[in-house]
């Protein structure tokens, strides 16, 4: 097709409309082609303002979101992603979509080096040619005229590091640019692993016209440039020596560049955590680094060789085999803790959820009004949470609609839909967190419309391989660009009273066996600073209130049932109040109640029921839970848009009113009407009585 239409055209423009980064290198080879328009998912009328850019009617500033390189083959990440399943764990079995399935899984043995992270250290490093492996870098653009940045500063004050730039559009068209900044830490061989270009913020201008400055600041804290110590310190450490911070055309085009210098390392251990945590961030994930040798920096990325050949073994070794669970062994009597007390239940107190609007989460309130719950109340609360959060009849609760996004709002059961907006890529590729934040908005007002409360959405796993079936969904291979897009999108939907359900936490990032009990290693390092990374900026920026939880096992534990993940850190190190919910439950052979409200997630996105999606075993410790829970789920939706007065006293229907009015009009007109053909019917025969 190429061949034939660069044969009949000198000028070509070839449009690539897809979600994922792929093999564009052959573009060099047509020297017809002249440019190349990455066009994604643009949602249901996007496609005409493709023709405006074409013709030169809308001048294009979107960026790449991940980098495009020649050959996805000699990825990193190329041996390491797909199907392997293990050859030890007949025993574990289950039905998955209604497949017999045996655990499987994925290493992540590029550790910290992903997307960008990795092509530039390895040109830094000597190890790859870059010009000859990346086609178009991370964050690279084109406009229809030209522009200079100037840095003009970079100060620190109380450990907030403001960079100024001044950007100039040079050119002969009106335009809009991006200001990427970037950060390249003091490297030590053999010490802790930092690649030497990671972006730490950016933002955009206003369009501007040709001559046209405008200053521009972006703000970061230092702490945000600390690197994860797994094997030293255990901890956040920012070492001592020279920051290199940048601004950026790319990923690894540098226009300028100045130095903030560290005089001595900052721990951030438990003496000293990290401002925006509110318990120190410490080593929680030493059980999913698994046997797996990961990729380093250390003498020029030595072992890039061992560390991404595909693997070996495929035995998951005895130790952590042992603390492998699905429905098959999973027994609640093994996880009680003697010294809980049953929780208060059925007590009369007279309060309605409604009473709740407003309460602090902590407040002893709550304790007398879950006291009035019944362990039936609670268990039917966190049992069928499958696009809905139940009404509660002995409390007041109303049924609260949580619906599927993510690029719009979908009842699955009423048939209703909103307007499609642009795939997550396109938003991300924008690298304008306003534009995300009205898509927010937008997403909240129609979702209000729809009387819909929860919005499954916005998703924000890495585009870890360019493979991956659900990169149209998630943002970027970034943390930072997706943690900020999708926070911003988070703010925008609860600002319309609508809890945003980031997803899918965490380290889901593959389709392949995702609800085959995939069992993800990865290490520490990588873990926070690459894949919790948006989930992180989602809860400290957003104050998100709501997560869906993720198929895949982290380590050999299910991310659903996961205490590390879901209340070490999140809700401890993060601060995180609000609910889990479970990705659809209960048709892979290892969900179950028990597991999810004793480790942190609190309703089952089931629909039917099933044999696992209640509590059946009630001990003190499983009451409990159930309680915590309950109190999850409650605060959240009393806090919402559901339980805004309006519609809790809604009167009668906007679209009732409407069609009331329209049948008075109608009525209004045929009596018109009537009275017309009443009064010349008269007259006709009075003028036939005259003649």
């Amino acid at each position: 097709m190429i061949d034939l239409v660069c044969k009949n055209f000198d000028k070509v423009v070839v449009v690539y409309n897809g979600a994922n980064a792929m093999e564009l290198g052959w573009v060099k080879d047509y020297s017809q082609i002249k440019s190349v328009v990455w066009c994604a998912g643009t949602g249901q009328s996007g496609f005409n303002a493709l023709g405006s850019i074409l013709c030169g009617d809308v001048n294009p500033s979107g960026r790449t979101i991940d980098t495009f390189v020649y050959d996805l083959t000699q990825t990193p990440t190329a041996n390491n992603f797909g199907n392997f399943t293990y050859t030890n764990m007949d025993e574990f079995k289950a039905s998955s979509f209604g497949a017999d399935t045996i655990p499987a899984f994925v290493n992540y043995v590029e550790g910290i080096y992903v997307g960008y992270k990795f092509y530039e250290t390895a040109a830094a490093e000597g190890l790859i040619d870059y010009d000859k492996t990346v086609v178009y870098p991370f964050g690279r653009g084109l406009s229809y005229t030209t522009f200079t940045q100037t840095l003009n500063s970079v100060t620190e004050a109380d450990g907030t590091i403001t960079v100024d730039v001044t950007v100039t559009n040079t050119g002969s068209a009106s335009g809009k640019e991006v200001v990427e900044v970037y950060y390249n830490p003091p490297y030590t061989n053999g010490g802790i692993e930092k690649a030497s270009a990671n972006l730490i913020g950016f933002a955009k201008t206003s369009e501007l016209a040709p001559g046209a400055s405008e200053n521009v600041t972006v703000t970061f804290k230092a702490e945000d440039m600390a690197s994860y110590d797994t094997y030293g310190k255990g901890c956040y450490v920012l070492e001592k020596g020279d920051y290199v911070i940048s601004i950026n055309a790319d990923s690894h085009t540098v226009l300028d560049s100045k130095v903030y210098n560290v005089a001595s390392d900052i721990v951030y251990d438990a003496s000293n955590k990290r401002e925006s945590d509110v318990e120190v961030a410490d080593n929680k994930f030493d059980f999913a680094e698994g046997n797996v040798t990961y990729l380093s920096r250390a003498d020029g990325f030595a072992n890039y060789a061992e560390a991404t050949a595909a693997p070996a073994d495929f035995e998951l070794p005895a130790e952590a085999k042992a603390t492998f669970y699905n429905n098959s062994n999973w027994n609640p009597e093994d996880f009680n803790n003697a010294d809980d007390v049953a929780p208060t239940t059925g007590a009369k107190n007279g309060l309605k959820l409604k009473d709740m609007v407003g309460v602090d989460y902590n407040d002893a309130q709550w304790d007398t009004f879950l006291d009035q719950l019944t362990v039936s109340d609670m268990d039917s609360l966190i049992a069928l949470g499958g696009y809905q959060s139940v009404a509660v009849s002995s409390i007041g609760k109303v049924q609260a609609i949580d619906c599927d996004g993510p690029a719009s709002i979908n009842n699955n059961f009423t048939q209703q839909g909103s307007i499609g907006f642009p795939s997550a890529v396109m938003i991300a590729a924008t690298w304008n967190t306003d534009l995300a934040h009205d898509f927010g908005t937008s997403i909240g007002k129609m979702a209000d419309d729809m009387d819909v409360s929860g919005w499954y959405a916005p998703a924000m796993n890495i585009h870890r391989s360019a493979f991956a079936g659900r990169n149209f969904e998630y943002y970027s291979e970034d943390g930072v660009l997706s943690g900020a897009m999708a926070a911003n999108a988070i703010m925008g939907s609860q600002e319309q009273g609508v809890y945003a359900f980031m997803k899918h936490f965490a380290l889901n990032d593959q389709e392949t066996n995702r609800c085959g009990m995939l069992c993800t290693w990865s290490n520490e390092q990588a873990i926070r600073e690459i894949y919790l990374k948006p989930f992180e900026i989602s809860v400290k920026d957003a104050d998100c209130h709501a997560v869906m939880s993720s198929f895949n096992y982290i380590g050999s534990r299910w991310a659903g049932g996961c205490k590390e993940l879901l209340k070490n850190v999140l809700r401890g190190e993060w601060g995180f109040v609000g609910f889990v919910e479970t990705d659809y439950f209960g048709v892979s052979g290892y969900m179950t109640a028990d597991q999810c409200v004793r480790n942190g997630n609190d309703l089952m996105l089931c629909t039917t029921g099933n044999d696992f999606n209640t509590v059946t075993v009630l001990t003190n410790s499983s009451k409990q839970a159930l309680r915590e829970s309950a109190k999850n789920i409650l605060y959240t939706v009393v806090n919402s848009r559901a339980y805004a007065e309006e519609n809790l006293n809604p009167g009668m229907a906007k679209w009732q009113i409407v069609l009331i009015g329209a049948d008075v009009l109608v009525a209004l007109l045929f009596v018109t009407l009537e009275v017309k053909t009443l009064k010349g019917y008269k007259k006709r025969k009075e003028e036939e009585v005259n003649a």
